[in-house]
């Protein structure tokens, strides 16, 4: 049975004797903190802060005041606005709870006499006073000031509470963005708030901030999605893809220079923080009012759960939209899935990769049809459909390939071309070189470290496995060691470091691409040789952002690419055009025509009747160019004087000329090595 309360002043007892009789009573601090004076109040019997209600919890990490004592029936008025700061302890009821970061203030001076000096206790060093000076400070600007204080304590509150739903409506594409997905009832926002309704204090704080945090992880996972899809048609991969922030932060290094390059990742950093921060807060702060307002937070709890069951049962929808939502879940649920779908292809992918039709084949048996050719594979960075059918750069890409087409023919050469699927999209070029060297589908980093951790032959470790090519690469992106020079079979790799340019880069591209087949004519080709060469060559002034481009210059004006200063001081810079989609689409067009150019200028002027070129694009640009939606195919053409080699493809279907047909035949590019091998003489063997 609980202790009477002790006696008032008045009752028998001064004051000072009532405050040294309750010193007694009360237990011993255990950090050194001061408990701030009751002010006494004219007909009010005080008491220690003991004796108010048991379900009354102070602020965590904040001094404990004393409160006046409080009835347990006693509820807060109407007048209190949600997200308020909480009134004092007489205001309070049985339920009634101190909000963490609500500014909370200790009871209010009253007008009448105060308490005698004796009864408050000193400070000592290291007490906590601040806190409660704060917030009798804060207390004192919100009566001062109470229109301002409901206002700003309605508008925290609003904006915690569209924060919340903004990350459990968010879509993962920007296409998604409309009203309409933001006009919905998130089921997990019910679900949440029937939980948070029920929890004691501690447990829903911990609980909502939990939520919190999971939400803002989500929300950045999702931003991380958008960005995904814009650049790469595909969503982030949580398992695979941390590892291609490096190759963006060396991107935005080589495209906005080592100083914008760290000020967007700075920005970037703080952008996560903040958001983790912000949602675990705002998930906090809607916990504690619906703790405060309990009766009623259940009463919307329930009625919206009913209206969702209902829209739900009844499909109703607003513009197409279902307003019923459970976006979140389906979200987390598909997560889950790509995650378990990539542990599972790792082990399924491992296996695929073993298997080869060509594997034990015979060096003699391999590429009899081609014997004596010096063939060059080279790709053309982010050399895409949409160059030749998409209405803003068709036009000048197609008329390109016409004027290139002529060139050869009247140099005697002819070309077949036709369409095939690229492994990857809008970047990630290694998985669609490849895809495409091979003959397997690699279209994430996991296959692609499986791949090349093996010994799957691909089209120069045939050449060089017959013993009859010198084989050689040439890619001025390389800029730095390369072990995959060993399983691609190249005998010698020639990258940034060793083609001697000494000209300026071109954003990402380290020179143009008339550059390095000159460089590639100087070390290599233009060299006596005892063997034909297997060269593949990766060309890459077409690569984005397409600011600036270089301009094809005299042949013997290249040099060491010193002549490339002027051209690329008059550029445009990245900023001018990496925002507008028009114009990344027209400077995109010229950097394929120029990429064509350089290599069909380069095959009139060095090649012969054993020459035998196959060009083809990595993969399409990103969305912004190639539009939302967009295929994955690209181009490839095969080129040669001796009229044998093309005859030996007459039956795939292709375009003569360089530009395919919009109904010639596509295929996966994973389907190319073995088509490849098998036509040009080499005999399967598993």
């Amino acid at each position: 049975m609980p202790e009477p309360p002790a006696p008032a002043p008045g009752a028998g007892e001064t004051t000072a004797e009532a405050t040294s009789r309750e010193r007694e009573a009360a237990p011993e601090a255990t950090s050194g903190e001061p408990e701030a004076p009751v002010e006494a109040t004219p007909g009010v019997t005080e008491a220690p802060a003991e004796a108010a209600s048991n379900d009354t919890e102070a602020t965590p990490g904040l001094p404990e005041a004393p409160a006046e004592a409080t009835s347990t029936d006693t509820e807060a008025t109407p007048e209190t606005t949600p997200g308020d700061a909480e009134t004092p302890a007489e205001a309070a009821s049985n339920d009634t709870e101190a909000t963490p970061g609500d500014g909370e203030d200790p009871a209010p001076a009253s007008d009448g006499p105060e308490a005698p000096a004796e009864t408050a206790p000193t400070a000592t060093p290291g007490s906590a006073a601040s806190p409660v000076h704060g917030r009798r400070r804060w207390r004192g600007w919100r009566e001062k000031y109470p229109v301002a204080a409901r206002t700003l304590a309605w508008t925290t509150t609003g904006l915690a509470a569209a924060l919340v739903l903004f990350a459990l409506l968010m879509p993962s594409k920007i296409d998604d963005f409309r009203p309409a997905e933001f006009a919905r009832i998130p089921v997990e926002a019910i679900f949440g708030a029937a939980v948070l309704i029920v929890l004691p204090r501690k447990p829903r704080i911990a609980v909502a901030a939990l939520a919190g945090l999971s939400l803002g992880a989500l929300t950045v996972l999702n931003f991380l999605d958008i960005g995904f899809y814009e650049y790469l048609g595909r969503g982030f991969n949580v398992v695979l893809d941390w590892t291609l922030f490096g190759d963006a932060q060396a991107y935005l290094q080589d495209t906005m220079g080592k100083k914008g390059a760290l000020g967007i990742v700075v920005v970037v950093v703080l952008i996560v923080l903040a958001v983790l921060a912000l949602m675990t807060l705002s998930v906090v702060r809607l916990g504690n009012l619906l703790a405060r307002y309990t009766e009623r937070a259940t009463r919307t709890t329930l009625v919206m759960a009913i209206v969702w069951v209902t829209c739900a049962a009844l499909g109703v929808q607003f513009t197409g939209v279902p307003f019923a939502s459970e976006h979140t879940t389906l979200v987390v649920q598909d997560r889950a899935e790509r995650v378990r779908n990539t542990i599972r292809d790792e082990a399924a992918f491992a296996k695929i990769a073993k298997k080869d039709a060509f594997a034990d084949t015979p060096p003699d048996q391999l590429l009899t049809g081609l014997r004596g050719k010096d063939m060059m594979i080279t790709f053309i960075e982010s050399y895409g459909r949409s160059a030749i059918e998409d209405p803003v750069m068709a036009p000048g890409v197609d008329a390109t390939l016409t004027a290139e087409n002529e060139k050869l023919t009247k140099a005697g050469f002819a070309a077949k071309s036709g369409w095939l699927t690229s492994a990857t999209y809008g970047g990630s070029s290694w998985l669609g070189h490849s895809t495409f060297l091979s003959g397997l589908w690699i279209n994430n980093q996991q296959r692609y470290r499986t791949v090349t951790a093996g010994d799957h032959l691909t089209l120069p470790g045939a050449f060089k496995k017959t013993g009859d090519w010198d084989t050689v690469g040439v890619m001025p992106g390389v800029q730095k060691a390369w072990p995959e020079q060993k399983f691609y079979g190249i005998d010698k790799l020639y990258d940034s470091r060793d083609l001697g340019y000494k000209g300026p880069k071109f954003s990402w591209s380290t020179m143009p691409d008339q550059y390095a087949l000159t460089a590639f004519e100087r070390l290599v080709h233009g060299k006596k040789h005892d063997k034909p060469l297997m060269s593949t060559i990766i060309l890459t002034s077409s690569h984005q952002p397409w600011a600036p481009i270089p301009k094809t210059v005299p042949q013997d004006q290249v040099g060491n690419g010193s002549i490339y200063d002027a051209i690329q001081k008059a550029g445009k810079k990245p900023a001018d055009i990496i925002t507008d989609s028009t114009k990344s689409k027209q400077e995109y067009g010229k950097s394929i025509q120029y990429s064509v150019t350089s290599l069909i200028d380069y095959l009139v002027k060095y090649g012969n009747k054993d020459t035998v070129l196959v060009f083809l694009g990595d993969h399409q640009p990103i969305a912004r160019v190639s539009g939302n939606n967009a295929s994955r195919d690209v181009p490839v053409s095969i080129v040669a004087k001796d009229p044998k080699v093309l005859d030996k493809i007459a039956d795939w279907g292709w375009t003569d000329g360089l530009q395919p047909q919009h109904d010639a035949p596509v295929w996966k590019m994973s389907a190319f090595r073995d088509r490849f091998l098998t036509v040009y003489g080499s005999t399967p063997r598993p």
